[in-house]
């Protein structure tokens, strides 16, 4: 993972509403939870979550399916720990 990759995705997590709705998706699993769901958990208007949604999808940190007339967004668990994995992966080096 680079850099500016790492950056992005700790920006977009940075914010208060997209770090809250990135826990009630991990909540969720490896299936999703439907916008209607992530909107009921939040208390936050339809308007203001797509904003969210679409900047964590630009970010990869989420991804969304539909089945029929229902949305699901699902979190990039592989991403996730790749941050991780960026984070620590000097540990201990030294300078």
């Amino acid at each position: 993972m680079n850099i500016e990759i790492a950056a992005k995705v700790l920006k977009e997590l940075g914010h208060p509403t997209r770090l809250a709705l990135f826990k009630t998706l991990v909540k969720g699993g490896a299936g999703g939870i439907t916008v209607g769901q992530i909107q009921e958990a939040l208390q936050i208007p339809g308007s203001t979550l797509s904003h969210h949604i679409s900047a964590m999808i630009s970010a990869g940190i989420i991804s969304q399916r539909r089945e029929g007339r229902v949305l699901y967004c699902v979190p990039d668990y592989l991403l996730l720990q790749n941050i991780v994995d960026f984070l620590q992966d000097e540990c201990c080096a030294g300078l």
